[in-house]
Parts: structure tokens; sequence; C-alpha cells
């Protein structure tokens, strides 16, 4: 049985749920678990139906806790540079994904877990969530991406705060950091993540894929390189159909029926 589980909610057009389906072990990764989410993600990267994606959890009380650490403890140091390999497949599936994705936080999520959450591109967190990067308390450093996506979340001074100290930060704190987008009610977070991922599904497919894609490859150039990524997104989306549609249903005064193209 698979631990990751893919879901296409009636109710909400475009978006594709995929649901951290570990619940007995907190969604602890294990390397089944790392290889499930590589799969899952490469299904979804694959579909061009899919226009935004929530990055939900099953447990009750964890997104997901990190790595599983009582399968670490049976594991020898080769097995920890094969299991590297296959851990750092399953962040950058999620982190690749070429459509909008949104984490629905609650409860746990420590290590991997908040890597996880960081890996996509919004974090909608209840009151109830509970962050960190512990990994230097236990002789690790962040490996899932959490040195870099927190760095250029938060800027180097409050993620070294975080990473450095190794300490946790509730959902309020979180909020106030800019670690959390959203800030909901107590189990609230995952029909408030699928609202946003509604949302954004409504829009032009093309238009939503080319824009992430130039936020993504721009962010850290210099800016003239990065206005040329963002000509280049421009004309990859200004000579598409979605464009002739958008601009006909606005005036028009309907909604647009996207061709996707």
């Amino acid at each position: 049985m698979s631990s990751v589980t893919i879901n296409r909610p009636d109710d909400a057009p475009g978006v594709t749920e995929l649901v951290l389906d570990r619940p007995e072990a907190l969604n602890a990764i294990s390397t089944g678990h790392a290889r499930a989410i590589v799969a899952a993600t490469a299904e979804i990267a694959a579909d061009p139906a899919v226009r935004a994606v929530v990055l939900s959890s099953s447990a009750e009380r964890a997104f997901c806790v990190g790595a599983d650490l009582k399968e670490r403890n049976t594991i020898d140091d080769d097995g920890l540079r094969r299991q590297r390999l296959i851990f750092r497949a399953a962040f950058t599936g999620i982190l690749e994904l070429p459509v909008p994705t949104v984490a629905a936080v609650h409860g746990h999520a420590l290590g991997g877990g908040l890597e996880l959450a960081l890996s996509c591109d919004l974090i909608v967190a209840d009151e109830t969530a509970s962050l960190g990067l512990p990994e230097v308390s236990v002789g690790l450093v962040p490996g899932g991406g959490g040195t870099q996506l927190l760095t250029r979340r938060l800027g180097w001074n409050r993620a070294a705060d975080l990473i450095f100290t190794a300490r946790r930060v509730d959902a309020a704190d979180g909020f106030r950091l800019g670690l959390v987008d959203r800030l909901v009610p107590a189990g609230q977070d995952r029909a408030a993540a699928l609202d946003l991922a509604t949302a954004i599904a409504a829009n032009s497919p093309v238009g939503v894929r080319n824009a992430k894609r130039a936020m993504r490859h721009g962010l850290d150039a210099p800016l003239r390189s990065g206005l040329d990524i963002e000509d280049a997104a421009w004309r990859a989306t200004a000579f598409s159909g979605d464009r002739k549609e958008g601009v006909a249903a606005f005036n028009e005064k309907r909604r647009p029926d996207w061709p996707g193209e």
C-alpha cells in the first residue's frame, strides 16, 4: 500500500491533492515513503490537466515529523548514502512541480517535514502547527533544502536563528516571521489550502506556469538577467491560446474557458 495518496477533489477543478498518508508514523519519511513521494510527484508533473497542487496530511497530529529515525537507526553508512539519493529526489519532486503548490500544515512540521512544506510555493498553517528544523540538535544539518529555502524565505538572520538554535516556533510566530503565509483556525488548514489552490487554478494555466518558472529561475539572477527571463516568459504566454481567450472573455464580460496552450 502506498504511503502517498493522490486526490482530485470534485469541488476544486484543476486542483490535485497529494496526501502524505502514513498516519501511524506521523508521516515520518522512510525510504519507502520517499519513493512514494517521488512516484507521485512524477505522475502529477506529467499531467497537463493539473493547475495547482495541495500537499496535505492524513495524520491528525502532524503534517510530517521528519525523517524516520527508527529506520535510520538500522541503516549503516552505505545505506544512508543510498537513502540520501532517494530523499533528495523526493524533495526535488515537490520543489520542481511546474504548477503552484500549497502546503496545508497542522501539528508537527519538523525537520524534513518542514522542508517538504518549504518546497511548496505557499504555506497555509492552522493554529496547532509547530514548525522547526532541529537537525543540529541530533548531529545533522537540514538536508531537504532547509538551509537554502528557509534563508531565501526569511533572510539570513531569521533563518540562522531557527537553524542554529534548533528551536521550534508555533504557528503565530511562524506567521509573524513570514514562514507561514496564511494562518487559519485549528482544523482549517486543508480547506483553506484547497480554497487558495482553487483560486490559483481559475487563472490561465499557461500564464501561471510561466510566471512560476520566471520567478524561480530569476530569483537569484542579476536584475538584467531576471528581466530577460521574465521577457521569455511573457513571450511564451502572450502568443498563446490562453492570452487570446483571456482578452476575449474580458471584452465579452464572461469567465475565460482556458485552452491551456
